[in-house]
C-alpha cells in the first residue's frame, strides 16, 4: 500500500538522518581531541607517566659549645604513594586493613585527610605513613595484601639526645600545619614537611632545613618504575653549634628538679648563655614524633604550663634584686654619693601609708653599701623618692628594661617598666608617691624576666657593657657600653660582695668561690613569695652570672642563692672547652602601701 511504503520511508530516512548525525558529531569530537586539543592530551598522557618523588633534606644538626649533641638524624621509613593511585575508597580501605593488622592504626578518614594535606597534583608523590622502623616496613611489605602501588622511602626522623634537659632551647619540629602552609610566601614547603615549632629548631629553620632533592621517573600503566628521568640530590641543613654547655645545663636542671622557676647562666662578657634551664619541662621527642591529640591536649592544658620557658617568658618582680641598679642610677644622676646616709625605724611614712622595711626593727643608720648589703628597704624607698620616676624610667630605658633583650629564641617576653603614662593608659590612675616607693624595691608594676635580671648584673660585672644575650654565635652582636662612672659602679660592685660574705646573700658564698649578687623576695598573688638570687663570679674578676627565680620559693637567701652559688662553683671548677670568641671567628658571623605591700625584700 503507498501509505504503508512512504511511512516506511519517512522511518528509514530519519533514522539514515539520525545514524549521519551521530557520524558528525564523532567526526567533530575525533577532530577536537586529535587535531584541536592534540597537544593537551599528549601532554596529559605524558604527565601520567611521569612522577615527581620529593626526597626532604636531612636536617642540620645541633652541638653545644663543646661538640655534644642536641638535635640528630636518625633513620626511618615513610610509605609513600600518589594521589591517581588512591582514589578509590575500596583501596583505602584495603590499606588501612592492612595497617591495622600490622599494629599501625591508621583510619579511613586519618588516610583521607593527610592526601588532601598534601596533594599538590595528580603525579607528586605523597607520604602516607612516616616513621617506620625497618622491621616495621619489612613486615609490611611481606604482606601479600599490601598495595603495590605504594612504596617504602627511607627518610630522616628528629631525635634529641637531652630530651627534656634542654628541651625549652632546642624546641622540636613538626609536620608543617595548614595555616603555615598558606602562609608560606616562597611556596618552599609541602604538605608533609618537618618545620621547627620552638626554640633553636623555630629560630634558625631557614639555616636547619636544607634544600629538598628530588627525582622525575617514568612509570608504567601499573605504576611501576621505567627509568629515571632526571634527579637532583637533597642538600643537608646547616650545623650549628650552640653556646649552651651541656654539663652546666645538667647541673642546673638538677638544682631546680623539685621547683617550678628558671635558672639561668651567662658569660658576662659576651652574652653567651651557657645555661638556660625551665622547670617543669618535658620531653620534645614525642612531638616531633607525633602524639594524638589527647596527648597534646593534656600537655599544653598542664597547669604547671611545662611549654613555656620561664627563663625568657616569665615576668616576675624583681624584688630586692632591682636595688643594684637603684644605687647605680641614683649614684649616676647624683641623688645620692657614697657618705649618704637614710636612718631606717623599721618604716617609712608616705602620705598616709606605712611602707615597713623587712626588719620591723630597723636597721637604723645605712648608706649604700651597708642598704645593700642588708637589704634595707627603707634606705631605697627614699632614694627612688629623691630619684623621682621619670628620672627611674630614663635610667631603666637605658638598661634597656621593659624591651626585648634581643635573644635568638622566639617566645621572649619584654616585661614592664610601668611608669606614670602606662598606669594612666592602663588604669585610668595617676601615678603616686607610693607607687615610686614600690618601684624603689622592684616591686609594684615593675615586671622582669630572670634573662634580663642577668643581663643587668652582667653589665654591672664587666663594667658597663650592656651584652646581647644569645645561644648562637650567629646571633652575637657587640656589647654597647653604658659610659658608667667607674668608681661609682665599682662602690656597687663591693655592696654586692657585702651581700654575700657578711650580708643576706651569705648562702650563696658556701662553695669556696667569691660571689657577688642580690637576694629578693617578691610578692606572688597567687601564693607564696617568689625567691631570687642573682650573682656573678669570681668576684674580682667576673666570667660568668647566674639567676635563679624559684616560684612561690619564700626566701631569695635561703633558697635561691644557694642554687646560684652552686652552679657558679660548677662552672669555675669545670672551664668550658672553648672560649666564645674562639667560637665566633670560627663562624665569621659576627653582626656587629603598708606592711602587705613591702614584706621581705631580703
Amino acid at each position: 500500500m503507498p501509505e504503508i511504503r512512504d511511512l516506511l520511508d519517512n522511518r528509514l530516512k530519519a533514522l539514515l538522518g539520525c545514524l549521519l548525525g551521530s557520524l558528525l558529531l564523532l567526526l567533530a569530537g575525533l577532530y577536537y581531541c586529535q587535531i584541536y586539543q592534540g597537544d593537551k592530551y599528549v601532554r596529559l598522557a605524558y604527565n601520567n607517566r611521569l612522577r615527581l618523588v620529593r626526597f626532604t633534606a636531612p636536617r642540620g644538626e645541633i652541638f653545644d659549645r663543646n661538640g655534644v649533641p642536641l638535635a640528630v638524624n636518625e633513620t626511618t621509613f615513610s610509605i609513600m604513594g600518589y594521589p591517581l593511585d588512591l582514589n578509590t575508597p575500596e583501596k583505602l580501605a584495603k590499606f588501612s586493613e592492612v595497617l591495622v593488622r600490622h599494629g599501625i592504626p591508621m583510619t579511613i578518614p586519618q588516610l583521607e585527610r593527610i592526601i588532601k594535606q598534601q596533594r599538590q597534583a595528580p603525579y607528586r608523590v605523597m607520604r602516607l605513613v612516616p616513621n617506620l622502623t625497618m622491621p616495621q616496613m619489612a613486615d609490611l611489605v611481606a604482606d601479600s595484601d599490601f598495595p603495590r602501588e605504594l612504596f617504602p622511602l627511607s627518610v630522616w626522623r628528629r631525635t634529641y639526645p637531652a630530651g627534656a634537659m634542654a628541651a625549652n632551647v632546642l624546641g622540636y619540629v613538626a609536620e608543617i600545619s595548614e595555616e603555615e602552609l598558606k602562609s608560606n610566601m616562597e611556596n618552599s614547603y609541602f604538605g608533609g614537611d618537618l618545620i621547627g615549632k620552638a626554640g633553636i629548631e623555630r629560630s634558625y629553620e631557614g639555616r636547619l632545613r636544607g634544600e629538598a632533592g628530588e627525582e622525575a621517573i617514568e612509570v608504567d600503566a601499573r605504576g611501576r618504575r621505567v627509568r629515571t628521568l632526571d634527579s637532583h640530590s637533597a642538600t643537608k641543613g646547616e650545623d650549628l653549634r650552640l653556646t649552651l654547655d651541656m654539663g652546666f645545663q645538667k647541673r642546673a636542671g638538677e638544682l631546680l628538679k623539685d621547683y617550678r622557676g628558671a635558672l639561668v647562666a651567662m658569660d658576662v662578657r659576651t652574652g653567651a648563655l651557657l645555661a638556660l634551664a625551665s622547670s617543669p619541662t618535658y620531653d620534645n621527642n614525642p612531638l616531633t614524633w607525633g602524639v594524638s591529640e589527647q596527648e597534646w591536649n593534656r600537655i599544653v592544658g598542664d597547669p604547671a604550663r611545662p611549654m613555656m620557658n620561664r627563663a625568657i617568658s616569665g615576668i616576675y618582680p624583681p624584688a630586692s634584686t632591682f636595688k643594684a641598679f637603684m644605687s647605680i642610677a641614683a649614684l649616676e644622676e647624683n641623688a645620692i654619693t657614697s657618705s649618704t646616709s637614710f636612718f631606717c625605724g623599721g618604716a617609712l611614712r608616705v602620705a598616709n601609708r606605712s611602707f615597713r622595711c623587712w626588719r620591723h626593727s630597723g636597721h637604723g643608720s645605712e648608706n649604700v653599701l651597708s642598704a645593700l648589703q642588708h637589704s634595707c628597704d627603707v634606705f631605697f624607698y627614699q632614694v627612688g623618692l629623691k630619684m623621682g620616676i621619670e628620672r627611674l624610667i630614663k635610667w631603666g630605658r637605658k638598661f634597656q628594661l621593659g624591651e626585648l633583650t634581643g635573644v635568638d629564641l622566639p617566645g621572649e617576653q619584654p616585661g614592664n617598666i610601668a611608669g606614670p603614662e602606662w598606669k594612666q593608659k592602663r588604669f585610668r590612675k595617676s601615678w603616686y608617691p607610693g607607687d615610686t616607693v614600690n618601684y624603689s624595691i622592684g616591686q609594684g608594676y615593675l615586671l622582669m624576666t630572670p634573662l634580663q635580671i642577668a643581663r643587668v648584673y652582667a653589665a654591672i660585672a664587666n663594667g658597663g657593657k650592656l651584652v646581647t644575650p644569645h645561644l648562637c654565635s650567629l646571633s652575637y652582636r657587640e656589647p654597647r657600653d653604658l659610659h658608667l662612672n667607674p668608681e661609682k659602679l665599682a662602690l656597687v660592685q663591693r655592696g654586692l660582695e657585702y651581700v654575700v660574705s657578711r650580708g643576706t646573700g651569705s648562702k650563696a658564698g658556701r662553695f669556696g668561690i667569691a660571689v657577688a649578687g642580690k637576694t629578693g623576695t617578691a610578692q606572688n598573688p597567687h601564693g607564696e613569695d617568689h625567691a631570687l638570687f642573682v650573682g656573678y663570679a669570681p668576684a674580682e674578676a667576673p666570667q660568668y652570672v647566674a639567676v635563679a627565680v624559684i616560684e612561690a620559693g619564700k626566701h631569695g637567701s635561703s633558697v635561691a642563692s644557694p642554687m646560684v652559688g652552686a652552679l657558679l662553683a660548677h662552672m669555675l671548677s669545670h672551664p668550658a672547652g672553648d672560649d666564645q670568641e674562639k667560637m665566633i671567628k670560627e663562624d665569621g658571623n659576627i653582626t656587629k602601701s603598708d606592711e602587705d605591700v613591702s614584706k621581705a625584700h631580703r
